[in-house]
């Protein structure tokens, strides 16, 4: 898989898109924003393995 960058949008394999807001160790882990509007954002973290592609950069 290509490398993950800070801001990068990715879909993860569970089928959300979201946005990576930071990148941990050697790409192993990040913290990514999902949902659609400020309203409903959250913040979760996930494991490179979880990440399907990346979408947008």
């Amino acid at each position: 898989m290509e490398k993950i960058e800070q801001y990068d949008t990715v879909l993860l394999k569970d089928g959300r898109t979201g946005c990576a807001v930071e990148v941990f160790g050697d790409q192993d882990v990040f913290e990514i924003d999902v949902g659609s509007s400020p309203e409903d954002w959250e913040t979760i973290t996930v494991k490179r393995n979880e990440i399907e592609k990346v979408t947008k950069e």
